[in-house]
Formats: structure tokens, C-alpha cells, sequence
């Protein structure tokens, strides 16, 4: 049995660290069970809304550059991005995840490096990448997304970018539902509590942290980055797939993910 709050918490980064890990790691077959076929083992699927790179070029040219995927999970962004002539690194908190990132590499034949790392604290030298991405990793789950911002700047090359993808933070607002109950406002916008549950020993097991638009655009702007885009997909026609809180009538109504394209000043 969990319990949720929404009240804040005092919580170590450890804490967090650790609940992240070991949330992750337990949800790992269930997640790929549910979601894997719609990430594919080769594709780059920026979202619920199932915009992916292979059309929204949201990274532009990508041949030739290395590349850090944060929060990688599976790593099938990874791979379509090796596909396209990239020197991709998949980098994931979970073991479990990653876990199912060398079961399809052992499937497709595309294998990419795979580090077990923290947001944090980036294994990798100053300058190292020309483009750091992710799509919902890491960010919405750190306790310092503004420490993250600044790590990923000191990773990227000057002129590098950064483009990242959350839920929407207007999403917050509402119960978390994809059917007519999901269209209830309930909550406060302006209330960044984190939503944490906690098992029956009073350890976290999940957390998930909420940020305005506007804090997300200081915590880039503070780590040095220049926000070039923001993009709020459209529930495509023909598209009638459910994931979680998204659905086709929450996202006729109002979106359900926000995806920054930023970049460092060279």
C-alpha cells in the first residue's frame, strides 16, 4: 500500500535519488509492457501526443554529433539517432531500465553506450556533446531541476543545445484522469509542492516535481542557455491512443506536454 501527498516535504537529495532508482527499476517491465510498442525499438517519440523527431527536427542536423540522451530508459531515441549517422550515449538512473535498453539492442543489432549515471552529476567532461536531449527524463523528477539545467550546460559545447520534454505544466492543475473527470481543476498552478508517494515504512517510492512555465524558463536562462522554442503539441487527428492521463478529448482541450528548445551562445 502507498500514500501521496502534496503537502512539502522535507527531502534530502539522497532521498529522491534513491526513490527515483527504486521506483524505476520495479516499474521497469511494466512500463515497457505498456509503452514499448508505442516507443518503439528504433524511433524517437518526443511525447503522448506521438510527435517524434523524425518529423519535428526538433534537434536539427545530427550527423556526426555526439549526443547525451538523459533519462534514456530503453534508449530507442538513442538508436533512431544512431541510425542517423549520431555518436549517441544513453544515459539512465535505472538499472532496470537500461536493462531493457541491451534487450533491444540484443534485438535490433543497434547498440549505443549505455551509462547508469545521475542528472546531477554527468559523468563526462566540460564540452563533451553538441546536443543534449530527453524526452520526459530526469527533469521531472530531480529535486534540483535548476542544478540539472546548469549540469547539462557544463557538458554541452559552447553553441551546443538543450531540448528537453515535460508534462505541460498546466497539467497540474487538473486530476490526474484522461476521461471527463481529467477536466476538473482542482489544483494550484502556483503550488510547486512535489507529488510524492511513500510506502508502508515511509520511504518514497515515487516523485514527481512541478514547475511553472515561468520557473522553467529562469532555470535556463539562469544555467546560461537561450530559449529558442517552445513547442505544445497538438493532439493529431486519427491518433486515439490513451497513455496514462492523455487522451484525445484532454488533448483537443488543452496540451499535455511542453517541449524547450534551447541552445548555449557559442
Amino acid at each position: 500500500m502507498h500514500t501521496a501527498e502534496t503537502s512539502p516535504p522535507t527531502l534530502t537529495e539522497a532521498e529522491v535519488r534513491r526513490g527515483n532508482r527504486t521506483w524505476w527499476d520495479l516499474d521497469a517491465d511494466d512500463y515497457q509492457d505498456e509503452h514499448g510498442n508505442f516507443l518503439g525499438d528504433v524511433d524517437f517519440v518526443w511525447c503522448p501526443e506521438r510527435l517524434r523527431e523524425s518529423d519535428a527536427r526538433l534537434l536539427g542536423p545530427v550527423h556526426g554529433k555526439k549526443i547525451l540522451e538523459l533519462g534514456a530508459g530503453a534508449a530507442a531515441a538513442s538508436r533512431w539517432l544512431h541510425g542517423e549517422g549520431a555518436h549517441p550515449i544513453a544515459l539512465d538512473l535505472s538499472a532496470g531500465m537500461l536493462r531493457h535498453a541491451r534487450d533491444a539492442a540484443h534485438r535490433t543489432g543497434v547498440r549505443v553506450p549505455l551509462v547508469q549515471a545521475d542528472a546531477l552529476s554527468l559523468p563526462f567532461a566540460a564540452n563533451a556533446f553538441d546536443i543534449v536531449c530527453t524526452a520526459f527524463g530526469a527533469i521531472p523528477f530531480v529535486a534540483d531541476s535548476a542544478a540539472a539545467m546548469r549540469e547539462v550546460a557544463r557538458v554541452l559545447r559552447p553553441g551546443g543545445s538543450w531540448v528537453f520534454s515535460v508534462t505541460h505544466p498546466m497539467r497540474w492543475v487538473f486530476l490526474d484522469e484522461p476521461d471527463q473527470r481529467g477536466l476538473l481543476a482542482l489544483n494550484s498552478y502556483f503550488d510547486r509542492s512535489p507529488y510524492i508517494e511513500r510506502d508502508e515504512a515511509g520511504e518514497v517510492t515515487y516523485l514527481e516535481q512541478h514547475r511553472t512555465l515561468g520557473d522553467r524558463v529562469r532555470e535556463l536562462v539562469s544555467a546560461g542557455f537561450v530559449l529558442r522554442d517552445l513547442v505544445e503539441p497538438e493532439w493529431p487527428d486519427g491518433h486515439h491512443q490513451e497513455w496514462g492521463q492523455w487522451s484525445p478529448m484532454r488533448g483537443r482541450l488543452f496540451p499535455g506536454t511542453a517541449i524547450f528548445v534551447c541552445d548555449l551562445p557559442a
